[in-house]
């Protein structure tokens, strides 16, 4: 049985590390900025490597009308248009969206500034590429978004998710998770804030390598853990973890803080925008921490024999993964 799950783990550890990419939640972003009465710049950003990006295209206002001919440049992994628009009255209640999200696999945040009027942020998804811009941007407005943009980063930014996953199979006991998920949480807040104030600053190749690192490190604590637990007593990392985490964590926050950069902040809301953010990924941890406490828990009470083997398969998987994503970092 141990066997044969360390075969399914090998498996599915190299077939997910070739397909998935650490980091993929780049929405897509729209800004749409009034310069004088009656006309506004636009400028979209998506990533060069998706279709959105080769092909997508911004749904104006019914209002405007597109002057003169698209710019459009690269930045870094991204496509960047921008044009002018010519508009007739007030946009309010009109309609803006992404034309080509509906075939995407991630989200698109439109900010809004209008001269005398408070800026606004909305939302876009595959499943309702158009959004309708109100008249007042409340600040609920900029909170749910952003938390909602935390939840995903979280439990869709894949190596931040194996690193809480990780954890969770090392540690032993709910509280002790709770605690050290919480110095994760501190730390990559720090670190997290810093960045994006412009008060720290660290080469983002090496810090997505050390985070893939860091990945490595707790797979292959657990399946020594394991080992050892027959023979000698916890190991460092298991009666402080929460070090452990708290040292992960402020590279991990540096991760988020280019993911964030990427994204974009609303500029009179940052405040709000990065603790809702850091709120989200708090809420994401604790789905992930949930879930798989309840998938230990069925294993623990139907078959328990398989619980030490079930570990072991995924730390191995974890491994292939990170390692995959280390080297493949390294040599970027």
């Amino acid at each position: 049985m141990k066997t044969c799950l360390l075969a399914i783990a090998c498996f599915v550890g190299l077939f997910w590390a070739s397909h998935a990419h650490a980091d993929e939640l780049r929405p897509a972003y729209v800004e749409l900025n009034q310069i004088s009465q009656g006309e506004w710049s636009v400028l979209w950003k998506a990533s060069a490597r998706s279709r959105l990006g080769r092909t997508g295209e911004v749904i104006i206002p019914v209002s405007c009308t597109l002057v003169g001919e698209a710019e459009r440049r690269f930045a870094a992994s991204n496509i960047l248009t921008r044009q002018t628009l010519k508009c007739s009255g007030s946009i309010a209640g009109q309609s803006i969206g992404l034309k080509g999200l509906e075939l995407a696999t991630t989200d698109a945040l439109v900010r809004i500034a209008p001269l005398d009027e408070e800026t606004q942020t909305l939302r876009l998804t595959p499943d309702a590429p158009i959004a309708t811009i109100v008249r007042e941007e409340a600040i609920a407005n900029v909170a749910w978004t952003y938390t909602i943009i935390g939840i995903e980063h979280i439990v869709f930014g894949f190596d931040h998710l194996l690193f809480v996953l990780a954890l969770v199979l090392l540690l032993k006991g709910g509280w002790l998770v709770a605690k050290t998920v919480t110095a994760f949480t501190i730390a990559h807040s720090i670190t997290l804030i810093g960045s994006t104030l412009g008060y720290l600053s660290l080469p983002s190749q090496p810090v997505e390598a050390i985070i893939a690192l860091s990945i490595i490190f707790l797979a292959v604590e657990i399946v020594k853990a394991q080992r050892d637990d027959e023979t000698h007593g916890p190991r460092l990392s298991e009666r402080f973890p929460w070090i452990v985490a708290f040292l992960f964590g402020l590279l991990h926050g540096f991760g988020f803080a280019g993911a964030l950069a990427e994204i974009g902040l609303p500029q009179d809301d940052v405040p709000m925008a990065l603790l809702t953010f850091n709120l989200g990924v708090e809420i994401g941890q604790l789905i992930i921490v949930a879930i798989a406490f309840a998938v230990l828990a069925l294993i623990r009470r139907f078959q328990q024999s398989w619980l030490q083997p079930a570990k072991t398969a995924t730390s191995y998987a974890i491994g292939i993964i990170a390692t995959y994503w280390f080297v493949e970092r390294m040599i970027a």
